[in-house]
């Protein structure tokens, strides 16, 4: 008898499941009436989790103003995070987690490059939309899949302008490149060994080193005995700031310091309790923006930023900020959450005036989006080129340690 009753129950409640789907919802994207859902996958814990809370602030921000907004479609909006605990399996793992069983009708992330890359496959076999706000690694957009859309810069841009800045400055004729050994560090190193040669700029040392090793005096002493005039960093920031301190320790003295963004470009690098501190001073990084930059809006942006967490942001909280608003906008010309009407409206987007700069993706899904050299100027980041945006004037070249 009790067994006959639980397969009665199970019977209707799969009839009662089948009847909410069939007279409730159909698209993704909808898990109920009033609201729709956004999937973000980032970095909440491990390595990167100084990252994944800049996208966290940043998306809090842009969600506040789209709901205050009316929400999408007469909906409220709603963010479903799934955190990739800095790993790539575990991105993987929450597509599946988003597309299957929360029927998310687009993806933003991941934060960094190896996760994003380990993500794209499954989305495009998913067929649903990847917004990436931070992946930098040109090899995220190599797949060609029809799926995947990049707001940010990519590495092969990061090297293109840190090159024309050096030749701005006077050309200098050799450099080293310190990279982390993962997709992020390769795709820089292989980006920049490309465009310094051919500048004309010899590489006379490449190293490449396992993330959040404690000393790299070893490493650091091998750069110095090639005597480069630049180096090229592409770190997270945990290994920026533990490569500058032990630069002074070995008097590594090159005329430029240069970077690839991320750890040289995170709000935390200028300050002495979770960055490089002093030792950042001087230090140039690739920028996507700052909240001096001239794009509409900046300012306003900071202020917020300002008020919900009491520091200022990098770049990464514009990204993340950005990318949400981008979704929004293609979700709201498709008029629909359906994961393809999406991914066609994002296809046509055309958003000329944001707090980032103009928003359109090329045939292979990359915005255009300008970079800009920064220096930690006073423990402050200060655009210093393009000539048009900068705020102040180079220091160069890079004082030696010994007459700081």
């Amino acid at each position: 008898m009790r067994s006959a009753h639980a397969s009665s129950a199970a019977v209707l409640a799969c009839a009662l499941a089948l009847t909410g789907c069939q007279g409730g919802v159909s698209q993704k994207g909808e898990g109920s009436r009033n609201k729709i859902k956004i999937g973000t996958i980032t970095s909440l814990t491990g390595s990167n989790a100084a990252f994944g809370q800049a996208h966290k602030n940043g998306y809090a921000i842009a969600l506040d103003e789209l709901n205050s907004r009316g929400g999408l479609l007469g909906k409220t909006v709603e963010l479903d995070y799934y955190d990739d605990q800095s790993r790539p399996d575990q991105a993987v793992q929450g597509v599946s987690k988003l597309v299957d069983l929360d029927n998310v009708p687009i993806i933003l992330g991941a934060y960094s490059s190896e996760n994003t890359r380990a993500i794209v496959p499954a989305v495009t076999q998913k067929q649903v939309p990847l917004l990436m706000p931070t992946a930098t690694a040109d090899n995220v957009m190599e797949t060609g899949s029809p799926w995947t859309f990049r707001i940010c810069a990519g590495s092969g841009a990061y090297a293109t302008a840190t090159v024309a800045f050096l030749k701005g400055m006077g050309a200098p004729k050799t450099m080293a490149i310190i990279y982390e050994n993962t997709n992020f560090g390769q795709s820089n190193a292989q980006a920049m060994q490309a465009a310094a040669k051919q500048a004309g700029i010899e590489v006379v040392d490449t190293e490449a080193y396992q993330a959040s090793t404690p000393d790299y005096k070893a490493l650091l002493q091998r750069v110095k005995a090639r005597s480069p005039a630049v180096i090229y960093f592409a770190s997270y920031l945990l290994d920026a700031s533990t490569l500058m301190r032990q630069a002074e320790q070995v008097g590594l003295n090159p005329a430029y310091y240069t970077s690839a963004g991320t750890g040289f470009a995170a709000a935390e690098f200028p300050t002495p309790d979770k960055g490089a501190g002093r030792n950042a001073e001087y230090t140039f990084s690739v920028s996507q923006w700052l909240p001096s930059a001239k794009w509409k809006g900046s300012k306003e942006f900071d202020d917020k930023y300002v008020q919900r967490t009491g520091s200022h942001p990098a770049y990464h909280a514009i990204e993340a900020y950005i990318t949400l608003l981008a979704a929004a906008e293609a979700i709201k010309k498709a008029n629909s959450t359906d994961p393809k009407a999406i991914r066609d409206a994002l296809k046509q987007l055309d958003m000329p005036e944001t707090t980032f700069g103009p928003i359109r993706f090329d045939p292979k899904g990359q915005n255009q989006h300008p970079v800009l050299i920064t220096q930690v100027q006073g423990g402050q980041y200060k655009v210093v080129w393009p000539a048009d945006a900068a705020e102040s004037k180079p220091i160069i070249p890079t004082p030696p340690w010994t007459k700081r």
